[in-house]
C-alpha cells in the first residue's frame, strides 16, 4: 500500500497519507442544528485520515432536509463545530467543512412552512423524506429567480466565513447527490432558461460563483468541489453526464482548488458509465474519487494516476482507525445501517479500534 500512505499536497496543506474521510450525513446534531460534544468525539477518533470532509451542513437556515443535520450559519453552531475542530486538530488530523443547501430535498413540515426551492418545478420522485410528522412524500420546490440567486452565493461565502472562524482547515461545495447546486448543474433537473439554464456553461454558473466568493474568504487553495455527474439519488440525471463532467474538470482546472472531490459512478447503481475518465483528462489538479472502492483497488487507481486520493464513506462509519486497519492489512468492522441516523452513540462513536477489536 504505499501510494496511499504517501504524503499528498493539497493546496497548502500536507496529507500525511492519501485516505479521506467522506461527508456523511449522520444526524447528530443538537436542537437548532448545534453541533454536538458527541460529533466531536467521533470525528476525533477518525484524526488519522489523511483528511476529514465532515457532513453536509446547512448554509442557510430554513432549508433541511435530514431535521437534525448540523448548521453553520449561527453563532451557536459556530461554538458547536469549534468543539469538533477542536478535538480533531489534538488528534494530529485535518478537517474540511462541506457546505451545502438542499435545494428540493427539502421539505416545508421539517421547515415551519417554508417552500423548498430550486432549479425547476420539479419534485424529487419515487421516495419520501422523514418529517416530524412521519413520512412525508417530497412536494413541488418553487423554482428560484436568477435576482435570489446572489443571496444563495452570499449564503455560501457566510458560511465559509463561519467555517473559518470554527477552525477548520478549509471547506468543500457539496455540488453533488441532487442537492441544490447539482440540480442546477443537470440538464435532468435544470429545465429553466435564462443565464443560468441551458447549456453546461450556464448551468455551472452557480457552482462558479459559488467557487469565487468563497474563495475570497479562504483563498481557492483551501476550496474542494464534490460532483457526482452521473449519480441517479434524489431522481437525478443528465442528458450527457459524460460531456458534462469533462467541460467541469477543464473549467474547474482553472480555478487553483484544493481538490475536486468526484463520485465516479452512480450511488443508486441504476446508471452506468464512465465519468472518472472524462473528468481525470480534463481536470489538472489534485483528484478525490470515491464510491465504493476497496483499497486494493485505490491503491492500484493511484498508482496508475487515475486519481490522487480516495474517500471512504461507510468503512469510516465502522472503523475509525481506518488508515491502520489498511497498513496492517487487518479485518474491517462490519456498519450497522440500522444505527446510521439514529441518536445517541450507538453505531457512531463505540466501533472498537484494532487494538480493541
Amino acid at each position: 500500500m504505499q501510494h496511499l500512505f504517501r504524503p499528498l499536497q493539497l493546496g497548502t496543506l500536507t496529507l500525511p497519507n492519501r485516505i479521506c474521510m467522506a461527508p456523511l450525513t449522520r444526524c447528530r446534531a443538537e436542537r437548532n442544528h448545534v453541533p454536538s460534544s458527541l460529533m466531536a468525539e467521533h470525528y476525533a477518533q477518525r484524526a488519522s485520515a489523511g483528511l476529514i470532509i465532515a457532513e453536509a451542513t446547512m448554509v442557510m437556515e430554513g432549508h433541511s432536509a435530514f431535521q437534525t443535520e448540523p448548521g453553520i450559519y449561527s453563532p451557536a453552531q459556530v461554538e458547536g463545530w469549534r468543539q469538533v475542530t477542536e478535538a480533531v486538530h489534538a488528534k494530529g488530523g485535518r478537517i474540511f467543512l462541506q457546505l451545502w443547501h438542499g435545494g428540493r430535498a427539502c421539505h416545508p413540515l421539517i421547515n415551519g412552512g417554508i417552500e423548498p426551492v430550486s432549479a425547476s418545478a420539479i419534485a424529487i420522485t419515487n421516495d419520501f423524506t422523514h418529517t416530524p410528522e412521519g413520512k412525508a412524500n417530497y412536494v413541488v420546490p418553487r423554482v428560484l429567480r436568477d435576482d435570489e440567486l446572489p443571496g444563495i452565493v452570499e449564503a455560501f461565502r457566510l458560511a465559509a466565513a463561519n467555517a473559518q472562524k470554527a477552525g477548520f482547515d478549509g471547506i468543500e461545495i457539496h455540488s453533488a447527490n441532487g442537492y441544490l447546486i447539482d440540480q442546477f448543474l443537470r440538464d435532468g433537473c435544470n429545465q429553466r432558461t435564462g443565464p443560468y439554464g441551458g447549456s453546461i456553461e450556464n448551468r455551472a454558473r452557480l457552482l462558479l460563483e459559488v467557487v469565487d466568493a468563497v474563495s475570497t474568504v479562504w483563498g481557492s487553495e483551501r476550496v474542494g468541489v464534490r460532483l457526482s455527474p452521473l449519480s441517479s439519488f434524489n431522481s437525478m440525471g443528465d442528458s450527457n453526464p459524460v460531456a458534462l463532467a469533462g467541460w467541469l474538470g477543464d473549467r474547474l482546472s482553472g480555478c487553483n482548488l484544493a481538490y475536486v472531490h468526484l463520485i465516479r459512478g452512480d450511488v443508486m447503481g441504476a446508471l452506468q458509465g464512465d465519468v472518472l475518465t472524462p473528468f481525470r483528462q480534463q481536470y489538472r489538479g489534485t483528484l478525490i474519487a470515491n464510491l465504493r472502492y476497496t483499497a486494493t483497488e485505490a491503491e492500484e487507481a493511484i498508482g496508475a494516476g487515475q486519481f490522487d486520493a480516495v474517500a471512504f464513506g461507510t468503512a469510516y462509519i465502522a472503523n475509525p482507525d481506518l488508515p491502520e486497519r489498511i497498513r496492517a492489512g487487518a479485518p474491517l468492522n462490519v456498519p450497522n445501517p440500522s444505527t446510521f441516523y439514529k441518536p445517541g452513540p450507538v453505531g457512531y462513536t463505540d466501533y472498537p479500534f484494532m487494538d480493541n477489536a
